[in-house]
């Protein structure tokens, strides 16, 4: 499968300590070899299915077309922006 990452989520990467980067990369290792994972979750109020993934404090908002995976979105687990976020971004 290919990957694309969003610059958002490029920036928000970039921005974390060691540990917290290789939990993300861990994470989205796995999606890009099994596709969907057993705790992923479908988000509600979008015509196109977006699901998100817990890894850490960390959360990570994907869609899966065909073969690729783009990651919309990474966030803090127990703060709303990310779900902010992403209202604005399917809005446009």
């Amino acid at each position: 499968m290919d990957l694309i990452l969003s610059k958002e989520a490029q920036k928000f990467i970039a921005k974390l300590e060691e540990k917290q980067t290789r939990q993300i990369a861990l994470r989205i290792m796995d999606l890009k070899n099994f596709g969907h994972l057993q705790d992923s979750k479908k988000l509600k109020g979008s015509e196109i299915d977006y699901y998100r993934v817990d890894t850490g404090e960390l959360r990570i908002i994907y869609r899966i077309e065909e073969e690729t995976i783009l990651i919309l979105l990474v966030g803090k687990r127990n703060d709303n922006e990310v779900y902010n976020q992403f209202k604005r971004k399917i809005k446009n």
